[in-house]
């Protein structure tokens, strides 16, 4: 129902709703108060010089208004409290003065002068206290819109619009949850009579909304189970033990549950389209390469897309020499393949002669054509458009879809945005790797970083260094990948090669030193983020942050993932001269899932990839950082409403159910 067939809201109002995205009488009532005023009166006699104070009490006489220049103006008057009679002035509010008749109720919070017995008013509202605390909602507004207007807009469309408040709680889960009707909820939630009641009423709304919302994902994910026939595969454990026996070392426990969760999907009748999600070093890539083994069992192709040219060519090394063994024909295929190689690498696809390509967003380009693709993987998965993943899963029919991610991200948020995936998750470390020492130092503590520098270059170890900038900019004071160049040839360049990369340069440049590095020519690299995913150099051991305030945990996470990689044990320097308690986290763990359940709390869920996400994660009530449990419950509820066949004709699935087939 719109907006405009609420009683009170004329053409002006319409215009300055709308402002707020307030369209339909739904989008008013779920207008949710983005905090509450708890108003509390203030014995008098129990206050300091100057403290904050809310009392209420009867305007006992006729307003005095004082101009002063430049437009100033104050309002004096009498109020008679349960504390006694004490003046009151109020700045800038002469429109007030009408309305401050002799005898009416007034709730005044401001500062008060206990010599002169004057309150200084920040605030005047109509009414009076009670004897316990008043809850006041407090909305977001615009210009030409009070809080008041605001209020009485909404309780009259609770009041008058029964019929536009739809109720998507199903009956069973009222009932077992005690939970009052919606109509009720609201009214509470916008005019709180204590903070009892309003828990009560908030728990409510927030479990409608995530139920809502995890019925559409539950849908969808069944939906897409009976509409995609996956391929039929009979491959036994045993045929996979054979092979994982072949390999030089031992699968982790979390590796192994990932691999059985896989060979399971990929038997269904129903198609695989499984993450996993794993922190960085967990050994993501050889659960990714028994998929490939269990694919090749059956007769069918694999294509492994990564987001860079670099891990493009460290996938396809460290794949194809894992798999020399088991007769698997693997190809390279990215911008800088040679032509000739390239029309080669299309022939063997489209004839079935290559069982495996690994490569970047060549593998979808126009020419390429497969002949039975039966599973696609993609790496950094986050880091393609929905369009290019959809690219490469339509050059098979109906192939297995497999995704990998190195970016842990909370629980809460990989309910929401994964949803309609399987998720496996691999926190466990491979055996024989220590834990990256952390520390947070000072700029004024350089000397004893160079120190322990030096160290590990002694050792015949390399460094990363980290520059959150390119080039100075102006009004800033931090330091950049050029400068610090300079200082570390001043520290270093006489005995060790140093060098830079960053993310302006051109793709062939940035690859050539990222190979150097890698094969151990260049002794310090100091880079911008980009060496954050993926690059995987098993003499790195150390990594020393700049400006580390300026990165999330998470993306500091992922940059300390880059040593650590082999047995040598690795360090971490973070330099901040500000935020060292934030930063304090880094130094307790290396659980990726823990720093970024604390990245979550500090940043929300909206910046935790750097770039900003909207759409599906915006809930009106529901916090997901708050709320896990309940989105917990709503997600059981919802799937156990969703199967149980006795309720098909019910009014709230058949209603949810069409608003989901609308949007689609």
């Amino acid at each position: 129902m719109d907006v405009k067939n609420v009683k009170g809201i004329g053409p002006k109002s319409l215009t300055l709703l709308k402002k707020l995205g307030i369209e339909t009488v739904n989008d008013l009532v779920t207008h949710y108060p983005f905090r509450y005023e708890l108003l509390q009166r203030t014995p008098l006699n129990e206050v300091g010089e100057e403290d904050k104070v809310i009392i209420d009490g009867k305007v006992e006489s006729i307003p005095i208004l004082l101009r002063f220049k430049a437009n100033l103006t104050k309002l004096n008057f009498r109020l008679v409290t349960q504390s006694g009679v004490v003046g009151v002035s109020i700045f800038n509010r002469a429109f007030l003065k009408s309305s401050l008749t002799i005898g009416e109720n007034v709730i005044v919070i401001g500062k008060f002068d206990k010599k002169k017995n004057v309150i200084t008013a920040s605030e005047l509202k109509f009414g009076s206290l009670g004897d316990s605390a008043k809850v006041e909602a407090i909305y977001h507004l615009t210009s030409g819109l009070t809080n008041k207007q605001m209020s009485t807009y909404i309780n009259t469309a609770i009041m008058m619009n029964k019929e536009a408040i739809i109720d998507n709680i199903p009956t069973p889960y009222q009932e077992k949850y005690k939970f009052s009707n919606k109509r009720t909820a609201l009214n509470i939630a916008h005019n709180p009579p204590n903070l009892e009641k309003l828990k009560e009423a908030s728990i409510r709304l927030k479990y409608e909304e995530l139920f809502e919302f995890m019925f559409k994902i539950n849908y969808l994910k069944e939906e897409k189970k009976k509409k995609e026939n996956g391929i039929h595969r009979d491959v036994k454990r045993e045929q996979l033990e054979e092979f994982i026996q072949t390999l030089p070392f031992e699968l982790t426990s979390d590796q192994i549950k990932a691999t059985d969760e896989i060979l399971k999907d990929m038997n269904a009748k129903s198609k695989m389209n499984r993450l996993i999600q794993g922190d960085v070093g967990s050994g993501k890539t050889i659960v990714s390469i028994l998929a490939i083994y269990i694919n090749y069992l059956s007769g069918h192709q694999s294509a492994l897309m990564a987001p860079t040219e670099i891990l493009a060519i460290q996938h396809y090394n460290n794949i194809k020499e894992l798999l020399t063994q088991t007769g698997i024909q693997v190809e390279l295929l990215t911008g800088s393949t040679k032509k000739s190689d390239k029309e080669l690498i299309y022939h063997e696809l489209e004839n079935g002669t290559l069982d495996l390509v690994i490569g970047t967003h060549a593998l979808i380009q126009e020419d390429v054509k497969y002949k039975n693709l039966g599973l696609v993987i993609t790496d950094e998965q986050h880091r393609f458009g929905v369009n290019q993943r959809a690219n490469l899963k339509n050059k098979g029919v109906s192939p297995d879809v497999l995704y990998m991610s190195a970016t842990p991200i909370p629980r809460t948020y990989a309910l929401t945005i994964y949803g309609d995936m399987d998720v496996s998750i691999i926190k466990e470390m491979p055996k024989g790797r220590l834990p990256v020492k952390t520390t947070v130092k000072k700029e004024e503590e350089m000397k004893e970083i160079l120190e322990s520098m030096h160290e590990e270059l002694k050792n015949h170890h390399q460094i990363y260094v980290i520059a959150p900038l390119i080039e100075e900019t102006e009004n800033s004071d931090l330091t950049n990948v050029l400068e610090l160049k300079d200082k570390m040839n001043l520290a270093f360049g006489s005995k060790y090669k140093i060098d830079i990369v960053h993310g302006k340069m051109a793709t062939g440049a940035k690859e050539l030193i990222m190979n150097e590095f890698k094969q151990g020519s260049i002794n310090i690299l100091i880079s911008t983020t980009v060496v954050e995913v993926g690059v995987d150099v098993a003499n790195a051991s150390m990594i020393v942050i700049f400006n580390a305030e300026r990165f999330g945990l998470s993306t500091l996470h992922q940059l300390r993932g880059r040593v650590g990689r082999s047995q040598i044990q690795s360090y971490c320097i973070l330099i901040s001269n500000s935020d060292a308690k934030r930063l304090e986290v880094m130094e307790k763990t290396n659980d990726g899932f823990e720093i970024s359940e604390e990245d979550f709390k500090l940043r929300g869920h909206g910046d935790l990839f750097g770039t900003k996400q909207s759409g599906d994660m915006t809930f009106k009530m529901a916090d997901l950082r708050q709320d896990y449990k309940i989105l917990m419950q709503a997600k059981k509820d919802s799937l156990d409403y969703l199967l149980d066949d006795s309720n098909q004709k019910e009014s709230v699935k058949l209603r949810l159910i069409e608003s989901i087939e609308q949007e689609s």
